[in-house]
């Protein structure tokens, strides 16, 4: 049984192939960095640098002195490998030749 002054929150990280969700009891009041620290999920990912890495809070992005609540999930987020933004305006430039609307015609039809 937890008492009044403790909370249970949720660590969570993943790779491709591998993710660990961890849950703890912290103090409240605990911040996100405080309960990631307090997971041990940084020795068990040496690849997390906290000062680069993103965190979030159920998939909303958080600072790491974001004080929790009771059952939050803290989210460490890694680097994207390409930035969707530029895959789009790549994929649009590849499309530029392509007629628009889908028609073989490329004209409108009179009745």
């Amino acid at each position: 049984m937890k008492t009044s002054n403790e909370i249970l929150v949720e660590v969570a990280y993943a790779l491709p192939e591998k993710q660990s969700i961890i849950p703890l009891k912290v103090a409240a009041g605990t911040t996100a960095e405080q309960a990631i620290r307090a997971s041990n999920i940084l020795q068990q990912f040496p690849d997390i640098d906290l000062s680069q890495a993103k965190v979030g809070v159920f998939g909303k992005l958080a600072k790491l002195d974001t004080v929790l609540r009771e059952k939050d999930r803290v989210e460490i987020y890694r680097a994207l490998i390409a930035d969707p933004k530029e895959v789009r305006r790549q994929r649009a430039a590849e499309g530029k030749g392509m007629k628009k609307g889908g028609s073989e015609a490329g004209g409108e039809e009179s009745v």
